[in-house]
């Protein structure tokens, strides 16, 4: 009766399935599950529901940059912990795990190139660097490309995608507002090109500031824009907000921001616009 206590099952080759993973996304809007490669394809789009997906910095500019056109500026710069803070983790500890996941220092990408043969400077944020979050290094290095524009007489676009100011450098942070404002209004005075591009989600110093201080504001279909957030602020007044507050549509209709320009549209958009406004 041995044979009864064998488990035949055990001894069967078992045949399972195996799919590689990332070939699917999930759509954040609609809900689909979309092949991958379809998706970037359509520049990170979802095909079913035109739901912009955030992406890289670098991915951002290459999507409207001539090809092999784009010098970078200052990719060495990165921040210090000035304040020796710490919250739950040591912001050194922060900044650690953040270099480990990303090729550059901060979250912010900057240099030069080209949009259909007009050089530009242009920059965007990496939001998965620390929520995007403008420290001194972010700053500094907004600051020191709006003074390449205003130097070369070359019109700027910077596409932003952040948290806001960051917290764990407090006051050297929020100096970072004032700074970027301050070098704007000097290159608004030179009469050069600012194009602001607002993508989901801008929120806090970065809207109080250079964001919403281009010559045009852009932004992507359904883009969070703002500058506390809408939980936040309906708490604080204790009332139901309007349907879609703080997303683009709602921005665009009550003027405070000029266009919103889908992704595929977005080079020849700014082709246009730097040919008006640089003539």
């Amino acid at each position: 009766m041995v044979w009864f206590k064998k488990d035949f099952f055990s001894k069967r080759e078992k045949k399972t399935l195996k799919v590689p993973q990332g070939l699917w996304v999930k759509c954040n809007h609609c809900n689909e599950i979309i092949y991958k490669k379809e998706v970037e394809r359509n520049l990170d789009v979802c095909p079913k529901c035109n739901y912009h997906f955030r992406i890289s910095s670098r991915r951002r500019i290459e999507t409207v940059l001539d090809e092999g056109s784009f010098v970078e500026y200052d990719g060495a710069l990165e921040p210090q912990d000035a304040l020796d803070f710490k919250d739950l983790k040591r912001y050194k500890d922060r900044l650690r795990e953040a270099h480990k996941k990303h090729a550059s220092k901060d979250a912010f990408v900057s240099g030069q190139g080209l949009i259909d043969g007009r050089k530009v400077m242009i920059g965007a944020f990496e939001f998965s660097f620390m929520g995007g979050s403008m420290g001194s290094v972010v700053g500094e290095k907004i600051t020191r490309l709006v003074e390449h524009a205003s130097a070369e007489r070359t019109p700027l676009v910077i596409f932003t995608s952040s948290g806001g100011a960051r917290m764990q450098e407090g006051i050297l942070s929020l100096m970072q507002m004032a700074k970027t404002a301050a070098a704007i209004a000097r290159l608004n005075e030179k009469g050069i090109p600012y194009i602001s591009v607002l993508t989901d989600p801008t929120t806090g110093g970065v809207t109080a500031s250079f964001a919403m201080l281009g010559d045009v504001i852009v932004a992507e279909p359904r883009a969070l824009i703002g500058f506390a957030g809408p939980r936040v602020i309906q708490e604080t007044i204790r009332q139901k907000l309007p349907e879609g507050f703080q997303r683009a549509e709602y921005l665009l209709e009550h003027g405070m921001i000029d266009m919103i320009v889908e992704r595929k549209m977005m080079k020849s958009t700014l082709s246009l616009l730097l040919s008006l406004l640089a003539g």
